[in-house]
């Protein structure tokens, strides 16, 4: 609790206090009027100040000049305890509100603590101690047991393990060697490592995390944008509807007092404070709590668009599986070393991912061929030996046989004679199966658009019983497939895209939501992206879409029942049928309720809920 949150609670408890000796001392008017004032100054003071600035600058109709009005109107009627009552309980929510406000920030503002103090940095020799923005891509930088890794790089040297909790949710620890990259705010476990830094601070994983967080408040959920007009219409018609329900029916019956006092029961249940701090604090809530899950949203109108999501588009590579190939099957006439021998051998000098997966197979020493030959589309001959597809086998006339596979397939040749051949083939992950199937429990139709060819794209498709695929397609071609997709949902559904790569940052922006790989995914992508998942989980995406509508669910049930409450005691109000004390339940009480609901957005446990699927 501050220092001004606990002064407030003091003047709440002197002014209860007052109030007490008000109801238990009741004598005549004047004593009244005496007990009333000391107690109603020390809760009041602050708000009839703000209302006499108010008026002073043009701005009269909000809550602190209608509970100033009421209440010193309750006052003139001669309903002292009513008109102190109204300052308290108003005070008293609005200290509520203060703490629950606070607690929201706090959860946002626990992402701040992945912000690194400083780095160590190995320069000539010597470590020198210096702020992270210091640091250039291409040094090294030591980070010992318990330090926060302050930028992203690469380990050279050490072995540890690394707390990435703050970025991706995930508690369990992640080993790393050297060869390893690793993120900026995770925190150093174990041993001393080396890392040779490969992003500049303002590029870092953990400057971009904290940019995000920091300009989602300024994305607001048309629900949000709703709130504030809806207030500017609302006040100015309730304080006319209060003058005009003060006048009218006193003319007729002649009753000023008793009209009066309605009309200011009609002022007070008129604040609409409970919608303007709780759907705001929603929103504010969910993205928090998405935060701690690894999941960054940009901002309320992006969850308030995922909320609406029907159709849940996967890129393949690097989303759903690893981007990385691996070598799945080897075939050969000779010894299996010696094929793969021969195959890194002539492959040494290519950087086609499955050349490096081939070469990262065979653990042996490497001699450099005299003598190598690329054909462009096949493969290459090196010293004799011919390495590439089918193409390459059938250029030089070597009979080999068919093989059917889903990966890629390359085949080895020696001296015109055939060897042998090895698959190479992207990785699932883990998650994805999981992540399709959460999706279509929330009811979501699942589409995988690829630039892989069909037997490729089919067998992952069938694997994860993704509902629809599209192979073959260039990056602008994903585009105009997307474009189809969104047409054919129906009217105020959104289409939802993942995708992790440079040439997948046009179909993020296309779609209503985007959605990027943080981890591994190219910095294009998580630019035009909506959300961002640290750990580049596609499980994550079902726990975005599950909170986001349980955030935008929990922001219309505070609309519909403070709008709903305050009409009632209104109407109820208007015809004398409640007091003073039903009004100040229907402006302090809703606030109070509506935010304790809230905050669920930020306790929800996300996983728990997911992962019962």
């Amino acid at each position: 609790m501050t220092n001004k949150q606990k002064f407030i609670l003091l003047r709440i408890v002197l002014a209860a206090l007052g109030f007490a000796a008000l109801m238990v001392l009741a004598a005549d008017g004047r004593l009244n009027l005496l007990l009333l004032l000391g107690p109603y100054i020390i809760i009041g003071y602050d708000i009839l100040w703000d209302a006499a600035l108010c008026v002073m600058r043009g701005h009269m109709l909000d809550e602190k000049f209608l509970m100033s009005v009421a209440t010193l109107g309750a006052i003139v009627l001669g309903e002292y305890p009513e008109a102190l009552a109204v300052m308290l309980f108003y005070q008293t929510g609005e200290l509520f509100l203060s703490l629950a406000v606070d607690k929201s920030r706090r959860s946002i503002a626990s992402l701040m603590d992945i912000n690194p103090e400083y780095a160590v940095l190995l320069r000539d020799g010597e470590e020198l101690r210096c702020e992270p923005s210091e640091v250039r891509a291409g040094e090294v930088i030591i980070v010992r047991p318990g330090e926060r890794i302050p930028l992203d790089g690469k380990v050279i040297l050490g072995i540890s393990s690394v707390d990435t909790s703050a970025l991706t949710g995930e508690s369990l620890p992640v080993d790393i060697a050297e060869g390893d990259r690793v993120l900026s705010g995770s925190v150093n476990l174990s041993g001393v490592i080396r890392i040779e830094v490969t992003s500049e601070y303002a590029d870092s994983t953990v400057s971009k995390i904290l940019e995000l967080v920091e300009s989602a408040a300024e994305k607001k959920a048309r629900i949000e944008g709703f709130i504030t007009r809806f207030a500017r219409i609302y006040t100015p018609i309730v304080v006319l509807s209060a003058v005009l329900l003060a006048i009218v029916p006193s003319f007729v019956t002649g009753e000023w007092s008793t009209w009066c006092h309605r009309a200011l029961l009609f002022l007070v249940v008129s604040c609409p404070c409970a919608l303007v701090i709780s759907v705001p604090l929603s929103f504010f809530g969910g993205i928090g709590g998405a935060s701690r899950r690894g999941i960054l949203i940009k901002g309320s109108s992006y969850m308030e668009q995922l909320a609406k999501t029907d159709v849940v588009v996967f890129d393949k590579t690097g989303t759903l599986t690893y981007g990385s190939f691996d070598v799945i099957e080897i075939s050969s006439v000779i010894d299996k070393d010696e094929l793969l021998r021969l195959a890194a051998t002539a492959e040494q000098g290519s950087n086609h991912p499955v050349a490096r997966s081939v070469r990262k197979v065979y653990k042996g020493k490497l001699v450099t061929p005299k003598q190598v030959k690329e054909i462009p589309g096949k493969g290459v001959i090196s010293d004799g030996t011919a390495c590439g597809n089918r193409s390459l086998m059938e250029h030089l006339g070597i009979e080999c046989p068919e093989v059917a596979s889903t990966g890629s397939v390359v085949y080895i040749a020696k001296d015109g004679k055939y060897l042998g051949h090895i698959v190479v083939a992207d990785r699932l992950k883990e998650s994805s199966q999981k992540a399709i199937e959460n999706l279509h429990f929330l009811g979501i139709f699942t589409v995988m658009l690829t630039g892989d060819n069909m037997a490729v794209a089919r067998s992952v498709a069938d694997v994860l019983e993704i509902d629809e695929v599209h192979p073959e397609l260039l990056p602008d071609t994903k585009v105009s497939k997307l474009e189809e997709i969104q047409a054919s949902v129906e009217p105020g559904a959104a289409v939802c895209y993942v995708g992790d790569g440079i040439n997948d940052a046009p179909v993020l922006a296309t779609a209503e939501v985007g959605i990027a790989m943080g981890g591994m995914g190219s910095d294009a992508a998580i630019e035009a992206a909506d959300i961002v998942l640290m750990d580049d989980d596609p499980a994550k995406v079902a726990e975005a879409i599950y909170l986001s509508r349980r955030t935008v669910s929990i922001a219309k049930q505070n609309v519909v029942f403070a709008i709903g409450v305050k009409l009632l005691v209104l109407l109820l109000g208007a015809l004398g049928i409640t007091g003073m004390w039903a009004a100040v339940f229907a402006d302090v009480g809703v606030s109070v309720l509506a935010t304790l609901n809230a905050m669920r957005c930020m306790r929800v446990n996300i996983k728990e809920n997911i992962d019962s699927v």
